[in-house]
């Protein structure tokens, strides 16, 4: 059986995990993104004015630990967006299709009860690294 190694993604350009996860695990050529919010990575605080400017700094932090891993915003396959109010979808969806311009990856969105920190979005991903080996 093949013994399956795990890498730790780790950068200071995003928040760090505010529980016991890693911000990203690379596993082969796959990169697995936990959850990000749309805090600030130097204040640790959630960016003010609401679903847009969260999930721009969301996708901002995603896209750092991203390019940490060896991947990208660009090779992302799969996406999953956590809102606490569907009604703010509209709002999220303007701004997450600035960042996925063409051939974006497939997505889920769901409306949670709440999220941590009383953030109005969290967004996950699953990336391809860029390069063999990389």
């Amino acid at each position: 059986m093949e013994r399956i190694e795990r890498k730790v993604i780790q950068t200071s350009q995003a928040p760090p995990a505010i529980g016991p996860y890693s911000q990203a695990v690379r596993v082969h050529r796959l990169v697995f993104a936990s959850g990000n919010l749309g805090m600030d990575p130097q204040t640790g605080e959630l960016v003010s004015g609401g679903v847009g400017p969260q999930t721009r700094q969301a996708l901002t932090n995603l896209s750092h630990i991203l390019e940490a891993a060896g991947a990208s915003l660009e090779t992302v396959v799969k996406t999953t967006v956590f809102l606490a109010d569907m009604g703010e979808f509209g709002t999220m969806n303007a701004v997450y299709a600035e960042f996925f311009p063409q051939n974006p990856p497939a997505r889920s969105t769901v409306e949670v009860a709440a999220l941590p920190k009383g953030a109005a979005v969290e967004i996950e991903a699953i990336a391809v690294l860029k390069e063999e080996g990389a």
